[in-house]
């Protein structure tokens, strides 16, 4: 069987494999629009949004005495009070103190859990538990599926002005007072649901779930319900605006592909998974390959390391505190830059990289150089088009006092000389796109 390893000493190295992948597996198993995106994109904010997320995540469930021990020994969070109704964003690092990834983590009974998210964090724990002495297990792992049969259940989001009013009419009556990331149930269409708050768009709502047979009716509920609300289905178009919007990155590059630190993970990984079909892509030089692996304080997540146990990472951890980091910000791109970039795809200009609406979606991991009077100051995430902001806009990783500054910075935009091998990627030529930070982000 080939590993993720022998893939990257194949390719020659792991920025190779990543910026050549021939995998173009980059899309939701879902319709691209139900209606159209840009009203799909502005009842997220203006009357309701309603998201099907039961196909697209990966699931991990594990059970036994030693599962809380160990997703504590390999996470970044506290688990001192953990226990059933409980949920967190739960983020795994490697020795070295860099982010691998993050999944939602449910339980809903002792010492058994559920993770929800992206392959890596996944595979990082599984691999842990198969070489450590836990007494636990996985009792299911879930892949993507465009099927609602294949999955153990179905996952709905309702969030947005008119959500609460939506839930409680399909409820019946008032729903429990659920807090922030707390767990609670109520019933949808005679169905006991469980339901998490996380609120990712800063708007009223629940996230919630249930065995999948269940799916079809609940789903038929809710959108009757919603009808006269404005609700509207979520395609996949739209999926990763409301993650830019809310200021989650979900496209960090997880830090595994390099290092002695993961060897042996890469090792134990078949190359047939995600990580291995993955594709990297954007105008961040190849050769500081290694620039982009982030600590989780530089995307947001410092708040929520706890030194209160014992970690993978802990010590790297504790030795960056106090020094100087880099924080995540969100960019407001110039229109008037990108109105180039698409005026180039008409008469005799030379083409820059195409961007497409409301993703410039060409890669898995999109990481674009940023500067600041001609010096490399961060990286810039994945571009979208913000409804509610009528501008481009993407999350960046910045140096400290550039992301704490007002002002401008310059995102370069596509790949130098022409661009990789990738299928998604035509012949294409480099802009410089003028961004600014936001304000409200950079006080936050």
């Amino acid at each position: 069987m080939q590993t993720l390893e022998s893939r990257i000493a194949q390719a020659g190295s792991a920025a190779q494999m990543l910026y050549h992948s021939q995998d173009q597996s980059v899309t939701f198993p879902l319709p691209a629009e139900f209606t159209n995106w840009r009203d799909e994109q502005e009842a997220w904010h203006k009357t309701a949004a309603f998201q099907d997320m039961s196909f697209h995540m990966f699931e991990l469930v594990l059970e036994g005495p030693d599962t809380i021990r160990l997703l504590s020994d390999f996470g970044i969070n506290s688990f001192a009070r953990f226990g059933p109704m409980q949920a967190k964003q739960y983020v795994v690092c490697n020795s070295d103190g860099f982010y691998i990834g993050d999944a939602i983590l449910t339980c809903e009974e002792p010492d058994k859990v559920c993770l929800v998210g992206k392959s890596a964090a996944l595979h990082w724990i599984r691999f842990q538990l198969e070489r450590g002495h836990y007494d636990a297990k996985v009792t299911h792992f879930g892949t993507p599926s465009p099927r609602l049969s294949d999955r153990r259940l179905f996952r709905y989001q309702v969030q947005g002005p008119a959500a609460l009013r939506i839930l409680e009419e399909v409820h019946g009556g008032p729903l429990p007072d659920i807090g922030f990331f707390k767990m609670g149930r109520f019933t949808l269409a005679g169905h006991e649901v469980t339901a998490l708050n996380h609120r990712m768009s800063g708007a009223p709502g629940f996230e919630f779930w249930g065995p999948s047979e269940w799916g079809p009716a609940v789903k038929e509920a809710i959108l009757a319900a919603g009808r006269k609300y404005g609700l509207r289905q979520i395609g996949a178009k739209v999926f990763r605006v409301t993650a830019m919007e809310s200021g989650w990155i979900g496209t960090a590059l997880p830090a595994i592909y390099t290092g002695e630190a993961t060897r042996a993970f890469r090792e134990w990984l078949p190359a047939d998974t995600f990580e291995g079909r993955a594709s990297f892509g954007g105008s961040f030089p190849l050769d500081d390959f290694e620039e982009l692996y982030v600590r989780p304080s530089e995307i947001g997540y410092g708040f929520m390391t706890k030194f209160d146990h014992e970690f993978c990472g802990r010590a790297a951890l504790e030795k960056a505190m106090g020094k100087p980091i880099r924080k995540k910000v969100r960019l407001i791109w110039n229109s008037d830059d990108v109105l180039g970039v698409h005026a180039s795809m008409y008469g005799e200009n030379e083409r820059a990289k195409y961007m497409e609406m409301p993703v410039a979606n060409y890669a898995n991991f999109l990481a674009d150089e940023v500067t600041k009077d001609g010096r490399r100051v961060g990286f810039s995430l994945l571009p979208v088009y913000s409804a509610a902001a009528r501008a481009w806009i993407s999350l960046a990783v910045l140096d400290e006092k550039i992301a704490d500054s007002a002002g401008e910075v310059v995102v370069t935009w596509g790949e130098p000389d022409g661009g990789s091998t990738k299928p998604g990627v035509e012949r294409h030529v480099q802009r410089a796109i003028r961004a600014r930070i936001e304000e409200a982000v950079r006080r936050a």
